[in-house]
């Protein structure tokens, strides 16, 4: 309990350290919905040219960038400054952490509030509020807590993904790029369903880079389409487990690497 309120008091003055400027407090905000911008082009296009993809209709793939959307909203806001921590290996800000007595891993998620995750979220919420509007599903309670469950193991499992890209940071500082490509490939593939794709990439972002799980899977189980997405039907439908798995094994990961550690220079 007193880690939580260390947390929240932190948060609470990081937050109101960033609204004493508030044209860049709004323009934060402003930057991270046009980042955006891509996936709500995709979608208009999607939704007015085409009646699906990959054999989906087109309500069923929008469901797909929506999830993927808000799992990364939720990434930015509570797990994203991970993101940064090979920057802080190769200016050596890692060691100052190292001297403290919280958490390496929690000293770097509370530096500072990510404003630009309330523009991510807003359009982010947006999109799957217009994917859920046109979708024909019989939305039960079921199907809105794997929905939910779905959302928050794609943000686990996008944590675990840069989390292990930190940690092969703290032995190869250069490892901090496969950041910006990583981050290229989930803007890139993660809206679309993998059927599209060549089967060789597909394989590659299922089970090379598990990118699939994040929310084509999960949309798939939900939409019906769970049977034809070339993986066994219960390895798809685990999809949220599998990101908290993810997550987990990436943060032990995190701590041997950590335990390892000899400085930036080696």
């Amino acid at each position: 309990m007193n880690a939580v309120r260390i947390i929240w008091r932190v948060t609470q003055l990081n937050f109101r350290a960033q609204l004493e400027y508030r044209t860049e407090f709004l323009m934060m905000i402003a930057i991270g919905a046009v980042w955006q911008v891509s996936v709500i082009v995709f979608a208009t296009v999607l939704l007015t040219r085409f009646a699906g993809m990959g054999g989906w209709d087109s309500s069923d793939v929008l469901l797909i960038p929506a999830t993927r959307m808000l799992a990364h909203g939720l990434f930015v806001l509570f797990l994203g400054r991970v993101h940064g921590l090979g920057r802080h290996i190769q200016e050596g800000k890692i060691d100052a952490y190292l001297l403290r007595p919280l958490p390496v891993h929690r000293q770097v998620q509370l530096e500072f509030f990510p404003t630009n995750a309330i523009g991510d979220l807003t359009v982010a919420a947006g999109l799957m509020a217009g994917a859920l509007g046109r979708s024909h599903l019989d939305w039960t309670a079921g199907r809105i807590t794997y929905l939910v469950a779905a959302v928050l193991g794609g943000m686990l499992l996008e944590t675990a993904l840069f989390t292990v890209v930190a940690s092969a940071s703290l032995r190869f500082p250069a490892a901090d790029y496969w950041g910006r490509w990583l981050e290229e490939l989930l803007g890139t593939f993660g809206s679309y369903p993998l059927n599209v794709l060549p089967r060789a990439v597909g394989g590659f972002l299922t089970f090379g880079l598990p990118l699939a799980f994040v929310a084509y899977f999960p949309a798939a189980v939900l939409t019906g389409h769970g049977h034809s997405t070339g993986v066994p039907y219960w390895l798809a439908a685990a999809s949220p487990l599998l990101g908290l798995l993810g997550y987990l094994a990436a943060r032990w990961l995190w701590r041997w690497a950590l335990g390892h550690y000899t400085g930036v220079n080696g």
